[in-house]
């Protein structure tokens, strides 16, 4: 499995991930740490891969999502972005409202 197939598989098999730095309980960097904080304030359970122990991905998936920074958030197979944008759907309710139907539509499966 090359590097490509391995990101697409992580994010098929993972319906909310997020590529960040470091671990949720212990963010190496603002960015990340406000992310984490964002998702976990919707309550349910996410994926995590650390992109600095991973330097293949963090190379490579940039280039794959055509999103330069990180973190990135993967909902459902589609990016929904960086930091800004994830604390912006906090604030507006709609990151919440993305988490629940895609959870619910994971349980009817």
């Amino acid at each position: 499995m090359n590097i490509i197939q391995k990101i697409e598989f992580q994010i098929k098999e993972n319906p909310i991930l997020l590529y960040m730095k470091g671990e949720p309980n212990s963010p190496s960097c603002g960015f990340s740490a406000q992310a984490v904080q964002a998702l976990s304030k919707c309550g349910e359970k996410f994926a995590y891969i650390d992109i600095l122990k991973h330097p293949d991905i963090r190379h490579e998936l940039p280039k794959y999502s055509n999103w330069p920074t990180f973190p990135q958030l993967w909902i459902n197979g589609e990016l929904v972005g960086g930091c800004s944008i994830i604390l912006d759907m906090l604030e507006s309710g709609q990151l919440k409202k993305m988490i629940l139907n895609t959870i619910k539509d994971k349980k009817i499966e």
